[in-house]
């Protein structure tokens, strides 16, 4: 923990250094990033605890002693054995309680810190940003630095230009936890603004106001550091939650990308004219077509008459015939099927070629501008659902992982048979790095959504695992890790079978 605290002490040495604070503020700070810390030192402390333990007994021959009075390994493991799956359960109770619990301390520390110190953002003789001002004091006193001395400011606009200058002899900044708002009170000096020019004639007169004040107060929100902490809050808000918190809003977040991701996809497929409702079928043409075809059909069908009675029924009824030629032909031309262009491009005319490509371009070119926009949103909330399952399979094998590393440093405390702080504190933290390192390339890669969360929370566990096994196998038959003679044999063996191969 000593090793861990230092470490945590250069990563937050920027946000605390030279900023004003007490030594028992930084001091509670420290205090509670201690439960944090313990998913770091327990796997460690676990893994020498138990290499320290069993080598000293290995070395001491004391397992010789215990195996000549009939005791075996795992018998003189049974009582670590149920004290590490005690412990186990007392550290998922810690992940899932204790944990969380000082991760919102901590964000409610730094919170406090910028809203009742909020000159802890400014730093002496130097600009410092101050919500999209910059501003630089020669010096601070008073309780909690509140007061000011030779007070310079320089605001800028939305496109970065600085047309404000404000300077004052001294200043002060009020705040509380209560308000979400910093009131800097500025006294004796002078406010020098650029004025907005419209026209070309009044941008060559460069137009300005100088204005003197007594007392000049300005209302400011949270400063930088307070923003820093809202984004952190985003991404590690899971670190906040217990188990049944966690599966709640795994829920939430879940249905809601679903609804967002239809709602999104309904709307694209429209914008591009899919699902366009078709034109309902004229059921007065679709009959008159029906018994068209009907009559052609009882017409080919009927017994053909004599030559001098077609002759006869010409001749006396050529009004009739004709309109029944006229309705066959009307027939034959609405069933006759015409072959549909190639490319709907040829169906306009040239000038309008033009305007339809054009159209289609820019109708193109802004649904892929929403669907990228559209990428970076849904790409941010899937991150924020894989690390809620990150945080709530991260506790059951933050759990599980004391009792694996337990049966791997027990047994490769009994095989090296060293004691000390020499030879297993090395063997021990080259292991912890290999876990370690592996959770931390797992964690990276699920919240990128290159691996599964549930892979990525386990996979240092499930690692050790098979080594553990393995190491408890090889004690319980007091064997070494592993039997090198057995390796040269087999090598030599492999030898002489290619040369005698290649003799015959």
């Amino acid at each position: 923990m000593f090793i861990f605290i230092f470490q945590t002490i250069w990563l937050f040495i920027d946000d605390f250094a030279g900023k004003g604070l007490d030594i028992g503020i930084i001091g509670k700070f420290f205090f509670y990033m201690m439960p944090s810390l313990t998913e770091k030192v327990l796997p460690l402390t676990v893994i020498l605890a138990s290499i320290l333990t069993f080598g000293t007994l290995a070395e001491n021959y004391e397992f010789a002693a215990m195996k000549a009075s009939g005791i075996s390994l795992q018998r003189s493991m049974l009582s670590l054995i149920i004290f590490m799956v005690g412990l186990g359960g007392v550290t998922f109770y810690f992940a899932n309680s204790v944990i969380p619990a000082s991760e919102q301390k901590i964000y409610n520390m730094r919170r406090n810190i910028a809203k009742v110190k909020p000159a802890a953002a400014i730093e002496k003789g130097v600009f410092s940003d101050f919500e999209g001002m910059s501003i630089k004091v020669d010096e601070k006193y008073g309780e909690k630095d509140r007061f000011l001395k030779n007070v310079i400011i320089h605001q800028k606009t939305a496109a970065n230009v600085n047309n404000t200058v404000i300077k004052a002899k001294t200043g002060e900044l009020i705040s509380s936890e209560d308000s979400e708002l910093i009131q800097l009170v500025l006294r004796d000096g002078h406010d020098y603004r650029d004025m907005d020019k419209t026209k070309s004639t009044e941008k060559r007169k460069y137009p300005f106001t100088n204005t003197d004040f007594e007392i000049y107060r300005m209302n400011i929100e949270i400063p930088e550091m307070e923003q820093d902490l809202e984004e952190e809050n985003v991404s590690n808000r899971e670190k906040m939650k217990n188990v049944s918190r966690l599966l709640k809003d795994m829920d939430s977040l879940e249905d809601d990308n679903r609804r967002i991701v239809q709602a999104f996809s309904k709307n694209i497929v429209y914008r591009m004219g899919g699902f366009i409702p078709l034109t309902p079928k004229d059921t007065a043409v679709t009959k008159k077509m029906e018994l068209l075809r009907k009559k052609e059909a009882s017409k080919k069908k009927s017994p053909s008459k004599s030559a001098v009675d077609a002759v006869n029924t010409i001749d006396s009824d050529e009004t009739i015939a004709q309109n029944k030629i006229d309705s066959v032909t009307v027939a034959k031309e609405a069933f006759t099927v015409k072959t549909p262009p190639t490319d709907i491009i040829t169906l306009f005319k040239d000038w309008q070629k033009v305007q339809v490509m054009n159209g289609a371009k820019n109708s193109v070119s802004s649904i892929m501008t929403s669907i990228d926009g559209k990428k970076q949103e849904l790409n941010k909330r899937y991150e924020i659902h894989r690390r809620h399952i990150f945080s709530l399979h991260e506790k059951y094998a933050l759990a599980l992982s004391c009792i694996i590393l337990f049966f791997v440093g027990a047994p490769l405390g009994a095989i090296i048979r060293k004691g000390g702080i020499g030879l297993p504190m090395v063997v021990a933290i080259l292991l912890f790095l290999v876990y370690y390192f592996l959770g931390v390339f797992a964690e990276n890669y699920s919240y990128k959504g290159n691996i599964h969360p549930i892979i990525g929370a386990w996979l240092s566990s499930m690692v050790m695992l098979p080594l553990g096994i393995y190491l408890t196998r090889q004690a319980t038959a007091d064997q070494g890790m592993m039997n090198f003679g057995n390796v040269i044999d087999f090598v030599k063996r492999l030898f002489s079978r290619k040369d005698k191969n290649e003799e015959e």
